[in-house]
């Protein structure tokens, strides 16, 4: 009798067995053939997993069990991303405190990670909140500081009102926190930046060498916004000032009528004068209310507002007038900007707004150049209105004149980026200390390496308003300066958490170790990551952080390599009923309901199979219901030879299988390889049918003992990533003794794909007429050629109307005619 497929007990007695035998531990001292394998780790803040996290832990595990049974060392690390705002403000509307919430979800994720049946290393987990962990993110901050990559400095920032913190430009969506959804505004504050922009180009000549998705690369191509120009010099009017200006048009120099300053240039107080510093004012104030998201829109109207002032442009000595115009931003570019409104359209509305003069220097390449401008004209051309250059081609006369105001020391080639330095200054509690302190008479002062950790206080109010609750914990705020031995206040601020994520993947290997965050030979040895799977949302976040902070620690000589992860997938979203899952939708999936009543297996290998990995899918009831059928009547299968034990000889009908079994080896493996993990499953599913068809047309004494021997043992084999209690479970079943992920991964065999051929019944009204022979990859309408070209066929069919070909795979051949 087969017994029945209990996947409760099963799943809990394989959890049981992999945890108490150690079968995960990666062997870290082995790196003859080791595979990094690693997803992005999670943010505990709820206390359960949602089907996303599923969605990207399940495959990824799938992917890395196939690897091991290919004989890879794989090491599948899982940790926490324990810092951030949720906890925080957790602790404001409850009054829990962050640490207790934090570790109480990461305690309940992880028992809910184990079921899973992920085969994560749990010696090596870590988790950011924790003293031993940011220890070392803050030796990574004092790295950063001693070598001029971290910085302080007053600047414009976002500031989420509700929050109460400071928002990187990553973190605002549309003008809104990226969290809370609450309206961002502009705000002064002293804040601590990361130098990004240093390794601009480096960051750009490394997408050469890692194998991402092309999207991503792109992404962060144009967040980059690398552009080729000169940088201009134009002398401030009866001043000894000059105003700086990039831009990738030199060519339209000539026809610059009036220059335009960020509002928040350090220029503008100097230049305003008394009879326009009244308006200037006012628009200044005006401006700082605007979201720099809506000053950048291409469809606003553009405002500006005259300070009085004048510069003179090196090329002609003409008096320009200076404007400020709030669609300049100081912190793009030198936050000048010289307007060229016949060649440039936003320039050309503001002119007509403002009647300023537009001045075309370009003309059109054909056509009358004397026609008057409607728009700017912002192609290529001829120049004219230029001085001895005119009728020179526009692209000439860009290396022309640079080379002329390089001559004259007033300008020269330029190489500009949109990035922007990193801002990691939060005025909240939950995370990372920043560490230095501030003293009277030394100034600003890093704390010792030896002093590490900064720990945070235990005891701080939590008002969700105004200052960091940290700087209402006086024992905290005051303390030594380590120089002078005098008076010193720390510093109140924590890290981004995305400082907290910039390196996790270094400590994975050596989370143990006390003196120094890495050990350079395993890190090296181990590191890059092979395989590193997470959300596309991450690419001008986490994945650009994570590779500026690995090639300052290879720049540094802490670490031999400059990119962190060789490969990167995404996973794409799951929909339900073609929406995505919202609480407000009412179409949230529940992971553990769906557990509880299928169990770990059926979940995850649906997830699997519900369509393209990096495109998601839709998530059915039925859908799932399905997968666990298949799952039953495979159990049901492999008990059935098992227990009846086939020795016979047949061949014939045997050979579809032993092909199906092949050509189910092939794609599967082709298919988990690019993480195609629905195909691999449709083959095994095929095989599956094969087999049942065998077993029901060919008495058991008859059926081929290799079906005992070689071909169930394979189709556990082939089942094992992706239902992997199930596969144990049938494995010790059939009598093995050890692991099935200790197992090699089967090899197909190409001669058992080269002659297959099957025979089909061709039915005509009713009744089977003949038979033929065809390749077992036939299409439909090839089996259909073959039959009609057959003479006994053509007996029933020429003369007549075929009203109907129908193909039952594998079986018959259907004919209608009349």
């Amino acid at each position: 009798m087969i017994p029945e497929y209990d996947y409760s007990q099963i799943e809990r007695k394989w959890q049981k067995i992999w945890e108490e035998t150690g079968l995960y531990r990666a062997d870290l001292s082995d790196t003859e053939k080791k595979l990094y394998c690693l997803v992005m780790f999670l943010y505990p803040s709820g206390d359960r997993l949602h089907i996303g996290h599923w969605y990207n832990y399940a495959p990824t595990d799938t992917w890395a069990r196939f690897k091991r049974m290919q004989g890879y060392n794989v090491f599948e690390p899982m940790g926490y991303d324990a810092f951030g705002l949720p906890a925080e403000n957790y602790a404001i509307k409850h009054g829990v405190h962050p640490a207790v919430s934090t570790n109480q979800n990461i305690e309940n994720i992880r028992q809910q990670l184990k079921a899973m049946g992920a085969m994560y290393d749990w010696n090596c987990e870590i988790d950011t909140s924790k003293p031993e962990y940011y220890k070392w993110t803050q030796w990574l901050f004092l790295q950063l500081y001693k070598s001029g990559l971290a910085y302080r400095k007053k600047a414009a920032v976002n500031w989420c009102p509700s929050c109460q913190t400071v928002l990187a430009n990553e973190q605002v969506i549309d003008g809104a926190c990226e969290r809370c959804e609450e309206q961002v505004i502009q705000k002064d504050l002293e804040q601590w930046f990361f130098k990004i922009t240093d390794y601009a180009e480096k960051l750009l000549e490394g997408h050469d060498r890692i194998e991402w998705p092309e999207k991503t690369i792109a992404m962060q191509k144009n967040w980059i916004g690398k552009s080729i120009g000169a940088l201009i010099s134009f002398q401030v009017k009866d001043a000894d000032d000059s105003i700086d200006v990039f831009t990738t048009r030199p060519d339209t120099l000539f026809g610059v009528t009036y220059m335009v300053l960020a509002p928040e240039h350090p220029l503008v107080d100097k230049l305003t004068t008394a009879d326009y510093r009244p308006g200037v004012q006012d628009y200044i104030v005006q401006t700082r209310k605007t979201k720099e998201i809506d000053r950048l829109s291409t469809e606003r109207e553009k405002t500006g507002v005259f300070t009085g002032s004048y510069c003179i442009n090196p090329v002609n000595g003409e008096e320009i007038p200076i404007w400020i115009a709030d669609y300049v931003l100081a912190t793009y570019g030198t936050g000048a900007v010289m307007a060229v409104p016949a060649h440039d359209q936003r320039d050309f509305e503001f002119c007509r707004k403002y009647n300023l003069p537009i001045r075309q220097v370009i003309r059109k390449i054909v056509g009358n150049h004397n026609e008057s401008l409607e728009a700017a004209y912002t192609d290529a051309g001829f120049m004219m209105n230029s001085g001895v250059f005119d009728g020179l081609s526009s692209e000439d006369f860009k290396s022309r004149i640079v080379e002329w105001l390089k001559e004259r020391k007033c300008g020269h080639e330029k190489i500009n980026y949109k990035l922007r330095d990193w801002l990691i200054s939060r005025q909240r509690y939950w995370g990372a200390p920043i560490p230095i302190l501030f003293c009277d008479k030394c100034g600003e002062v890093a704390v010792r390496e030896e002093d590490l950790p900064v720990l945070l206080p235990e005891n701080v109010d939590f008002t969700g308003r105004g200052v960091s609750p940290i700087s209402t914990a006086m024992d905290f705020v005051h303390t030594v300066c380590p120089q002078c031995g005098g008076a010193a206040r720390r510093e109140v601020d924590t890290m981004d958490t995305f400082v907290c994520s910039s390196w996790y993947f270094l400590r994975y290997v050596n989370p143990e170790l006390q003196d120094r965050p890495l050990d350079r030979k395993r890190v090296n040895d181990w590191l890059p990551v092979d395989q590193y799977v997470g959300g596309a949302e991450h690419a001008v976040m986490h994945l650009l952080y994570a590779r500026f902070v690995t090639k300052v620690l290879h720049d540094l000589g802490h670490i031999d390599f400059d990119e962190p992860f060789k490969k990167l997938i995404h996973q794409g979203i799951i929909t339900n009923a073609g929406a995505k899952m919202s609480k407000s939708r009412g179409n949230v999936v529940n992971p553990d309901k769906f557990i509880e009543q299928l169990g770990s297996d059926t979940f995850r290998m649906y997830m699997m199979f519900m369509g393209s990995y990096e495109d998601g899918g839709d998530w059915s009831d039925d859908g799932i219901t399905g997968i666990h059928r298949f799952l039953k009547r495979a159990w049901r299968l492999v008990w059935q030879v098992h227990q009846e034990r086939p020795a016979g000889a047949e061949s014939g009908k045997f050979a579809r299988v032993r092909y199906q079994l092949h050509y189910a080896i092939k794609h599967a493996t082709e298919s988990l390889e690019r993480f195609h993990f629905n195909t691999a499953i449709s083959r095994i599913m095929e095989l599956v049918n094969e087999i049942y068809l065998y077993i029901q047309e060919i008495d058991t004494a008859s059926q081929n003992v290799r079906l005992y021997r070689e071909v169930i043992p394979t189709l556990v084999q082939l089942l094992a990533p992706f239902c992997p209690h199930m596969a144990e479970e049938l494995w010790q079943v059939l009598a093995q003794e050890h692991s099935i992920f200790d197992e090699k991964w089967p090899a197909f065999n190409e001669k058992m794909l080269e002659l297959n051929r099957i025979n089909l019944g061709v039915q005509i009204n009713g009744k089977i007429r003949s038979q033929i022979e065809v390749a077992a990859e036939a299409s439909d309408d090839e089996i259909i050629q073959v039959a009609l070209a057959q003479e006994k066929v053509r007996s029933y069919t020429d003369g007549k109307q075929i009203i109907k070909s129908i193909v039952v795979p594998k079986k018959l051949v259907v004919f209608a005619v009349k």
